[in-house]
């Protein structure tokens, strides 16, 4: 491949990082954004009060969009140096954005199970938050690593 057109995607695996960790975080939410309105849905239905606690289970796979951009942060520092960091940027960006779409999963049934009983929240959140750490570990040992390149 000539030197020209592989300077074209340079910034590619700038642009995975981030863009695969929030294509996890976009459809994370909206699988526990329709379950939210399921729910809502149910209990205005059976004229029961309709918790908004739920916008914090939808919202909480929106996190690893953020650690996707801390990471392409510290990427840019190399890129501009003139690393490819083509699969690391894909492979970070795919297991944050995996993350994002299980957490978002894991928060629909925490939206159902809520709008059922109205009871559990706490135990909710620590899941998400289990699920969430994988994220997190994905973006500290992703930084690990690129400051040792």
């Amino acid at each position: 491949m000539d030197g020209g057109v592989l300077m074209q995607f340079k910034d590619l695996g700038l642009e995975l990082v981030l863009g695969l960790a929030a294509l996890g975080s976009a459809a994370g939410a909206g699988v526990a954004g329709m379950a939210a309105i399921g729910a809502w849905k149910k209990n205005f239905s059976q004229n029961k009060s309709a918790s908004f606690l739920l916008v914090a289970l939808v919202g909480a796979p929106l996190t690893q969009t953020i650690y996707g951009n801390i990471v392409m942060t510290k990427m840019t520092e190399l890129a501009n140096a003139g690393q490819y960091l083509w699969g690391v940027g894909a492979f970070a960006g795919l297991a944050m954005g995996a993350s994002a779409l299980f957490q978002g999963k894991c928060a629909a049934c925490a939206c159902d199970a809520m709008g059922e009983t109205g009871k559990g929240f706490g135990n909710y959140l620590a899941v998400l938050g289990i699920v969430e750490t994988v994220a997190l570990f994905v973006m500290v040992f992703t930084l690990i690593v690129l400051g040792k390149m």
